[in-house]
């Protein structure tokens, strides 16, 4: 029998990364790499292989802003990166960045999450 294809044609899936500082998100830009916390890695790998694209919008905590977003190019694998120190994160994934802008929520402060009591994205 013939085995499932990944990344069928299902909907797009978007994330909103959160990051502690500015460096980790510079890091990505840099290497094309993310690491999240270990309990993010299954939601993420499961709409890598459910969906058509993944998209991560990235935001630095407490900065009223997005600094971009990037289509997740890789699952996340066991392979940690010493670049995020040993902060907690797991394992590495790429990440193609798309747009490397920052812009304050109030841009985007006309889209609601339905999953999140339709509440401001941000």
């Amino acid at each position: 029998s013939k085995s499932p294809s990944p990344r069928p044609s299902t909907p797009v899936r978007y994330f909103i990364m959160k990051s502690n500082n500015l460096q980790n998100i510079d890091i990505s830009q840099q290497k094309g790499i993310w690491s999240t916390m270990p309990s993010n890695e299954r939601k993420l790998n499961r709409a890598f292989w459910e969906s058509s694209m993944v998209y991560l919008i990235f935001s630095v905590q407490g900065s009223g802003r997005f600094q971009g977003f990037a289509r997740m190019a890789s699952e996340i694998g066991c392979e940690k990166s010493q670049d995020w120190g040993s902060a907690g994160f797991g394992g590495v994934f790429k990440v193609e960045w798309i747009r490397k802008e920052s812009i304050p929520f109030q841009f985007a402060h006309h889209l609601l999450n339905p999953w999140n009591d339709n509440k401001k994205v941000q």
